[in-house]
């Protein structure tokens, strides 16, 4: 039996959140590739319909270069590990 898995979303603090027209910009995307992304990926947030998506900057550039491992890294908290920090350190953030 198949279930539809959607990945919890990443706990973003308010220097990492992007919005979807940065995002697609910083990806050279469309804005629906990121909008699948943040669905498939869980790299951003909505807190209802119609409301902006929050899109963790980090979370994209994992995407981006296909490191699923640093994704799920963050997604699981461990900021400190260095191949997370490596991402945070590239786009100028705090840990």
């Amino acid at each position: 039996m198949m279930t539809n898995y959607e990945p919890w979303p990443i706990l973003m603090k308010g220097d990492e959140v992007i919005n979807l027209k940065t995002a697609a910009y910083r990806a050279n995307k469309s804005p629906k590739t990121i909008r699948n992304w943040c669905k498939a990926f869980g790299i951003g947030s909505q807190s209802f319909s119609g409301s902006p998506i929050e899109i963790s900057a980090p979370g994209l550039e994992m995407v981006r270069r296909g490191d699923l491992i640093a994704l799920e890294l963050l997604r699981d908290g461990k900021r400190n590990d260095p191949r997370v920090v490596r991402y945070f350190d590239h786009l100028g953030l705090p840990i």
